[in-house]
């Protein structure tokens, strides 16, 4: 099946698609600071670059979009129909990564959360973001 779109437009699609503030991040974002967290943001320190360092918690979240993390079983992760190929080996390379950087964190002492864009949807978002901080005042009292 041929692109439906001209390799110029293909291409400008592709690049107007960001890797960093996205939606979902700035839900996550304005939700934790206005809760009262301080963070960090995408340090290039750390394995993977995360997208929200919270130190005080020893806390990494990592906030994936569906499609490009392969969020399995989700409605929003489908292979497009044209490269099959070389999507399934681009999305399967992000999992591999995603899985290298996690196990290097946790062993490094961090808690890592990661949160999916298809949980930031209106109707999962309050859901989503209370587990969230839950799961941060967890960490917090471990660490006390």
């Amino acid at each position: 099946m041929a692109d439906i779109h001209s390799p110029l437009i293909r291409s400008y699609n592709m690049s107007r698609i960001k890797s960093k503030n996205t939606k979902p991040e700035m839900i996550v974002r304005k939700y934790l600071f206005s809760n009262g967290y301080r963070f960090r943001l995408h340090d290039k320190k750390l394995p993977g670059s995360p997208d929200i360092v919270l130190p005080k918690y020893k806390t990494i979240i990592f906030i994936n979009g569906c499609f490009w993390h392969g969020h399995s079983g989700c409605r929003y992760f489908v292979i497009p129909k044209t490269r099959t190929q070389w999507w399934t080996d681009k999305i399967n390379k992000n999992i591999t990564n995603d899985e290298l950087n996690i196990n290097k964190l946790t062993s490094d002492g961090w808690k890592v959360i990661s949160v999916w864009e298809c949980e930031l949807k209106s109707s999962a978002a309050e859901a989503t973001l209370l587990s969230l901080t839950e799961s941060i005042k967890i960490n917090a009292r471990i660490l006390s």
